[in-house]
């Protein structure tokens, strides 16, 4: 049975990514890219100044610490272990075919979280929640695709790719002499011990802890790539080369598409920043701000942070290493080779360091996303004993998620995330018109220069919501 899946879920992984889901993802980013008027490009310096905004409402997070919960699960395991994949099995052009993917896909993430913020509902405590299963039944008045939508989004978070995640964390460990078939039980015991002391302290404590952890990582991260880069400039300018000639080698691309640079590309790019897969619009509905467009924009920036700035920080370090990447050394042995070019062993630790702090948070911001939608499942009634329940079975699926086998564990979580995609890209395709009205409304009051300030009758909205009446 295990052979049958694996053979399964690898062929519908490549039939998914090779012939549905590259036209649905370019195709929406560039039809939200041009009815935006290119809002990624227009408003990146609005997005930056966003994140500062200190939040209207106390019972609910900031700006900054929704950008954080969301920043947490796009920046994970895709990073470094998914760019280092890409570039071993389909070649340096995948990198470029990543950047394409974040450029437009930033408009997707602007229209999905600001309808998100528009349809958020109100808790008991007087904060707010939502995402792509709330503004599904508020707009479509169809709690039946919302239900569809939250389950998929249970089981590719914390089910895929979380499995994902503590699978990469204990990958990271094969380089060092002490590794025997013992430790990923040792690595997913002490990771599942970890993750229930975070997830059972509750949503704003995990928005807490990636608030901290996510920008300090990132940054040393990002340092260390860049003493690579430089310890190696001779490698550079052969890098850049390699990168745009491999990714426009179509001939190539299209007589084997299933391997190609663009399919990879688009495959960890999408894994790594998520957009329009209806993640990021559960943290961004958490969010106090005056507008909606406002953390549609701060959202949009997420995207931004995870690919072009820490994934292309990865595939520098790779491709500047002067390590050659072979079939052997896909995911995270690729990226402790080449880290080890300058640090030497110290390399090899800080990147089994940082993954597994990229991991950890991962692994909690998808919970945040998980539990939301169980909300949505059990209208707010979960219930001390249901939520106990589910938060076991998180816990639990990240201690066996450590013993997954390589194929098994990417191609399910990107079958599963491909699910959520086909499901979500469509209604924000169908809904888009009013966060394009909600855009134009933010613009007009900025021109007129006010603080923007949201009201649903502004834009003609017909549906009740919880806080823009």
């Amino acid at each position: 049975m295990y052979d049958i899946y694996e053979s399964f879920i690898g062929s519908f992984s490549t039939w998914l990514y090779s012939y549905i889901l590259i036209i649905l993802l370019i195709g929406a980013g560039l039809y939200f890219t041009i009815r935006t008027k290119f809002v990624q490009f227009r408003f990146f310096k609005e997005s930056i100044k966003l994140v500062a905004e200190p939040k209207e409402d106390k019972n609910s997070i900031s700006a900054f610490e929704a950008l954080m919960v969301s920043t947490a699960s796009r920046v994970g395991v895709g990073n470094i272990a998914g760019v280092s994949t890409a570039i071993v099995l389909g070649g340096a052009g995948s990198v470029f075919w990543m950047w394409m993917i974040a450029i437009i896909g930033g408009a997707s993430a602007f229209i999905e979280s600001t309808l998100a913020q528009i349809y958020k509902v109100r808790d008991k405590d007087g904060g707010s929640y939502g995402g792509p299963a709330y503004y599904i039944q508020a707009a479509l008045k169809s709690r039946f695709l919302g239900v569809v939508f939250a389950v998929a989004l249970i089981l590719t978070y914390m089910g895929g790719f979380n499995m994902v995640a503590a699978f990469n964390i204990s990958s990271a460990f094969e380089g060092f002499g002490f590794y025997n078939s013992s430790t990923p039980l040792i690595v997913g015991a002490i990771l599942a011990v970890l993750t229930g002391l975070s997830i059972f302290r509750g949503g704003k404590t995990l928005s807490k802890i990636t608030s901290i952890l996510v920008p300090v990582m990132a940054i040393s991260y990002i340092v260390v790539a860049l003493v690579i880069v430089v310890t190696h400039l001779n490698l550079v300018p052969s890098m850049f080369v390699s990168i745009f000639e491999q990714a426009f080698d179509f001939k190539s691309a299209f007589g084997g598409f299933a391997g190609s640079a663009i399919m990879y590309g688009i495959k960890r790019g999408l894994y790594s920043n998520e957009a329009g897969v209806g993640s990021a619009p559960n943290a961004a509905a958490s969010a106090s701000v005056s507008h909606p467009a406002k953390q549609g924009l701060v959202q949009m920036l997420s995207v931004f942070i995870d690919t072009l700035l820490i994934c292309t920080a990865t595939a520098f370090m790779l491709l500047s290493s002067g390590v050659t990447p072979t079939e052997e050394l896909k995911g995270v042995p690729f990226a402790q080779a080449a880290v080890s070019t300058t640090f030497g062993d110290f390399g090899i630790w800080f990147i089994t360091f940082a993954l597994f702090c990229f991991a950890f948070t991962s692994i909690i911001g998808n919970f945040f996303y998980a539990e939301s939608n169980l909300k949505y499942l059990n209208k707010k009634n979960v219930g001390k004993t249901g939520l106990m329940i589910f938060r076991l079975a998180a816990v639990v699926i990240v201690f066996f998620g450590a013993q997954l086998d390589f194929s098994i564990a990417w191609d399910t979580a990107d079958v599963l995330m491909g699910i959520m995609a086909l499901i979500n890209i469509p209604i924000i395709l169908v809904l888009g018109r009013t966060a394009f009205k909600c855009l134009d409304d933010y613009t007009k009051q900025k021109k007129e220069g006010k603080n923007p300030v949201f009201k649903a009758k502004s834009i003609g909205l017909k549906e009740k919501t919880d806080f823009w009446n």
